[in-house]
């Protein structure tokens, strides 16, 4: 790959990068989802945790997030400068070098991982250091550029985080937590296949086998809607074993009928929509569903403690 051959002679030139240029290679608003999610893992875990413990668990996901981001950044460095998505990314716009981005990278990594081992758990530390080499090697080097189906295997690092945050809290993976996994790995399928259906041009001329490129948009659309009606029932599960009230259960509910809604309007639209409209409403809508369903979560985690405690 031409980026990666190029690296020994680029990496002699000076460097042109801010300190906001190493910030966007840590992929900030992926973090901020992925620390969101680790702490409500970590929050529902029913073993107690010392705050400055928690803080330090929390801190070593959101740096090992950020190592994912700025691995993935600098392999996919060639398909970046193609995309109109991400072409101002620091590495195709020249400001950072990859060899800084791969250096910086995987300093985040080992120090994340080490850090969250030994003054938390190790466990929680190997569930980390497996996420940022199943982001950065498997889904990035691997699965992104070999089938459609990168996203639905791919999602699994995706998900891990409020398992790491658990782990972190109790030292072992509960099914709570497994539940937790499973709300994001089979929300992410839905919300990247609906940015797809509108991006899939940019995707094309990146040799990127997204499903509306490989499979088609109908079929595409047909997915999106079955991986929605799987999706709700699962994120109501946690009120029905009792992990949380019914109060989350009838957030879920209504947030998961919005969710299917979005999907049917995406199933349901003319092949002819240029605007691809129903499929950047869905997209939209997808994130604030993950984080309502979450914060919801915490919400409900939070009160019931309080209760008991009262």
């Amino acid at each position: 790959m031409a980026i990666v051959e190029n690296i020994g002679r680029e990496d002699i030139r000076p460097s042109e990068a801010m300190a906001g240029d190493y910030f966007a290679l840590l992929k900030p608003r992926v973090m901020a989802l992925v620390v969101f999610t680790a702490i409500v893992g970590l929050a529902a875990a029913p073993t107690p945790i010392n705050p400055l413990i928690a803080f330090i668990a929390i801190a070593c996901v959101a740096v090992g997030a950020g190592a994912s981001g700025a691995l993935n950044m600098w392999y996919d460095a060639d398909i970046d400068a193609i995309m109109s998505r991400t072409a101002s990314r620091p590495i195709p716009s020249g400001r950072v070098q990859p060899g800084e981005a791969l250096a910086f990278g995987l300093v985040l990594a080992v120090l994340s991982v080490m850090t969250l081992g030994v003054l938390v758990d190790w466990m929680a530390a190997s569930l980390l250091a497996f996420t940022i080499f199943f982001y950065a090697v498997i889904y990035t080097m691997w699965l992104k550029r070999w089938t459609p189906q990168n996203i639905v295997i791919g999602g699994a690092a995706g998900a891990f985080p409020p398992m790491v945050g658990w782990v972190a809290a109790t030292g072992s993976i509960g099914l709570e937590s497994v539940i937790l996994f499973l709300i994001i790995f089979l929300w992410t399928p839905p919300h990247f296949w609906a940015l797809a259906l509108f991006k899939s041009g940019d995707y094309g001329r990146a040799g990127i086998p997204m499903m509306p490129n490989v499979a088609g948009e109908l079929s595409t659309r047909r997915q999106i809607f079955a991986y929605s009606l799987v999706l709700v029932p699962v994120a109501v599960l946690p009120a029905i074993l009792g992990y949380v009230s019914w109060g989350y259960g009838a957030v879920a509910v209504v947030l998961g009928a919005g969710f299917v809604w979005k999907a049917w309007q995406v199933l349901a639209m003319s092949s002819d929509d240029t605007t691809m409209k129903p499929a950047r409403q869905l997209f939209v809508f997808s994130i604030v569903y993950l984080f309502a369903i979450f914060a919801a979560y915490l919400v409900d985690v939070v009160a019931w403690r309080l209760v008991a405690g009262a």
